[in-house]
């Protein structure tokens, strides 16, 4: 089903809306956790509801191998298997051809399994034969992300190979009737941080007529004056009346300052991770606990966050845990940083609609600010 966008509010070049799909419909700007192998780290789905959380990501390439495509197909699809009855979303296996750099033709890309070292081949057509038997709600095409700084050279391979790819991916897609009645496929815009290769990448993917579309291949590793330029050139060329996704990205300077410039979707891995050491988003910005200054710290957790579920803990108390390696830390501290990501998204709609955006856009630039 085509996924589509009705706007709702506007405040400069950002804005609000509704997202409608399949599986019902989520509102945007919106933080999308990631629970790459079916679970945000330390957290059930029963917490994400709890958090007020409407869609999470799930990685292809960790489920096809474990527990494997036709094992959760058997338990019935991503929602089922994982007890999740927002919306899924599921990583088309792209970021793990940047992050494990397996061996990749213009066929596709075959990796060494990270759980047994066993061969697996993922093509465009595999990907969304995986994620239609994963039962996702919105699917990825598959795509070549090179890390940044990468030379002209390697960013028109990946933009020629992404488009390729795209065109098989949705036609494929396509021909899978099943999974195009009940599923939405996004397409991804790559070219660095060139410009020119960004609004090629751009106008070849919106013109395969996918559901949504994703901003790709920024976020890995350049300075944010040059990701912001290259933006803007993506967005500008993609359809108004569709959502928009910057895939991995979660800072929220980073945030804010795409949403100003009219993306609706984000994901990242950052505020569960940060979590796991000790280190919180905060209103006042990241608080690394384990800090010796907060051993007798009577203090809650964010004391300007008042809706925080971790705010119950003192400061100290959360350093000991995390001093003495109890799994409990993580766990109370990724529930604090989900939900203050997820209250974030929620403030942005709230200026977005109220007319007041760029107050809170000046805010988080001078928490967040580097």
């Amino acid at each position: 089903m085509k996924a589509t966008f009705t706007e709702t509010a506007t405040d400069g070049g950002a804005r609000t809306g509704t997202v409608t799909t399949a599986h019902g419909t989520f509102t945007t700007p919106c933080f999308m956790p990631v629970g790459t192998k079916g679970a945000v780290k330390h957290l059930s789905s029963r917490d994400l509801e709890d958090l007020g959380a409407q869609v999470v990501l799930a990685n292809t390439y960790h489920l096809m191998l474990r527990p494997g495509a036709d094992v959760v197909e058997s338990l019935g699809g991503l929602h089922e298997f994982t007890q999740w009855h927002g919306h899924m979303l599921t990583d088309s296996g792209g970021y793990q051809i940047f992050s494990l750099k397996p061996k990749v033709d213009d066929e596709g890309a075959v990796f060494k399994s990270t759980y047994d070292g066993s061969t697996h081949v993922l093509t465009p057509e595999s990907a969304v034969d995986i994620q239609a038997a994963i039962g996702a709600d919105i699917q990825m095409v598959l795509d070549v992300c090179p890390a940044l700084p990468a030379d002209a050279h390697t960013l028109q391979a990946a933009v020629n190979r992404t488009t390729d790819w795209a065109a098989r991916g949705r036609q494929h897609f396509l021909d899978h009737n099943e999974a195009a009645g009940r599923q939405s496929q996004f397409g991804i815009v790559q070219g660095g941080t060139d410009l020119d290769l960004r609004r090629r990448s751009a106008e070849s993917t919106v013109a395969q007529g996918f559901d949504g579309y994703a901003i790709g291949g920024l976020s890995v590793g350049e300075e944010r004056d040059r990701m912001l330029p290259a933006l803007a050139a993506t967005t500008d060329l993609l359809p108004t009346e569709q959502p928009r996704y910057f895939m991995g990205l979660g800072d929220p300077v980073g945030i804010i300052e795409s949403v100003a410039r009219g993306v609706d979707m984000f994901d990242c891995v950052l505020p569960s991770r940060l979590a796991r050491h000790g280190t919180l988003l905060t209103s006042q910005g990241r608080v690394n606990l384990r800090r010796a200054e907060f051993t007798n710290s009577t203090e809650s957790l964010d004391p300007g966050f008042a809706e925080s579920p971790a705010n119950h803990w003192s400061k100290g108390y959360l350093r000991h845990l995390l001093q003495v390696g109890e799994p409990t830390a993580a766990r109370i501290c990724t529930l604090h940083n989900i939900a203050w990501v997820l209250d974030l998204m929620k403030r942005t709609r709230l200026a977005i609609e109220s007319g007041s955006f760029e107050q809170l856009r000046v805010e988080i630039n001078r928490v967040w600010g580097d």
